[in-house]
């Protein structure tokens, strides 16, 4: 994963370098730190019912904050897992919802602009999120027969190869001191999750749903 850290690290670098060329008596620090904390995670959508679970995040991250300016930057690598429930039922269960379980692990790829509210104090938080996920996994094969509510000649296992590469939009606010913030970040997915679905034979269905993501976590930069 270094590789894609480097290519973040150089974005970010060649902007601040561009926006501040000729501009002498600017202060510029730079920062790597550690994520970690909890996450909510949920797909919104049409097709079936999904229940919001919990799960859990970390990564490394790098800033680079300029004093006289009203944005910091920010670029790093993070790693969540998550699970998510969808409601089903099985022909014992007499048509009677059962949840499904699933996780879903993913690795992102953060560029993320600050705008300073109180200085490094409180920042108000919004850029793109690069995102490659497993597929949704079972945590119970046993329920790989079941069928998900609604679409009764649907599995719970055909619903496992989403779409494995997405594209989210995050937003959020920091708060904290110099090298110890708190970062709240709910995350929209821009591209169709389940998009992979519609490739599934005999299905008469468009599937469509986006991420949905809340993350709480605490960064300790050095």
């Amino acid at each position: 994963m270094n590789k894609p850290i480097n290519f973040l690290a150089a974005i970010t670098s060649f902007f601040v370098i561009n926006s501040f060329a000729q501009r002498p008596n600017y202060d510029i620090k730079n920062h790597l730190g550690f994520q970690a904390g909890l996450s909510q995670f949920d797909i919104i959508t049409d097709n079936f019912t999904t229940k919001q679970q919990n799960g859990w995040i970390v990564g490394l991250t790098g800033t680079v904050s300029v004093e006289h300016k009203w944005y910091d930057v920010s670029y790093g690598i993070q790693f969540t897992e998550n699970k998510i429930g969808v409601t089903g039922n099985t022909l014992m269960s007499g048509g009677e919802d059962i949840m499904i379980d699933y996780k879903l692990s993913a690795a992102q790829l953060t560029l993320l602009m600050h705008a300073k509210i109180v200085g490094y104090n409180f920042m108000i938080d919004f850029g793109p999120v690069l995102q490659a996920n497993s597929k949704l996994e079972l945590t119970d094969d046993d329920q790989q027969d079941y069928f998900v509510s609604g679409l009764d000649n649907l599995q719970a296992s055909q619903i496992q190869e989403i779409s494995k590469f997405n594209v989210n939009g995050a937003i959020g606010a920091t708060a904290g001191l110099r090298n110890f913030r708190i970062r709240a970040q709910y995350q929209y997915g821009l591209t169709n999750m389940l998009n992979k679905l519609n490739d599934i034979d005999d299905i008469a269905e468009d599937f469509k749903g986006n991420q949905s993501q809340i993350i709480l976590s605490a960064l300790v930069l050095f």
